[in-house]
């Protein structure tokens, strides 16, 4: 005698369903490497705009003290001295 087997048929879900999980099961670590990569191009982006910012500032701030050095009252006598300009209180008049 002969054993018969049978073959259990597999509907169209069900052979989607071991698709999609198989896919899923694959693509998943894929899409999780991708975007810690991701992550960490962004992160560097990150580290170097404010590297950058912090750099601006430092110079922004130089800028502002040589500004104020510029524009002080005895810096601006001085020049005015060297124009031949003179300091006459006389002339000031005051608007109450």
């Amino acid at each position: 005698m002969r054993k018969v087997k049978k073959r259990l048929k597999m509907s169209k879900f069900e052979k989607l369903l071991y698709i999609f999980t198989i896919l899923l099961v694959v693509l998943s670590p894929v899409a999780i490497v991708f975007t810690k990569a991701t992550l960490s191009e962004i992160n560097f982006e990150v580290e170097k705009t404010k590297k950058e910012i912090a750099s601006q500032t430092k110079k922004n701030e130089s800028l502002s003290m040589t500004i104020n050095e510029l524009a002080s009252l005895d810096k601006i006598q001085a020049i005015a001295q060297e124009q031949g300009l003179t300091y006459n209180n006389d002339n000031i008049k005051s608007i109450d």
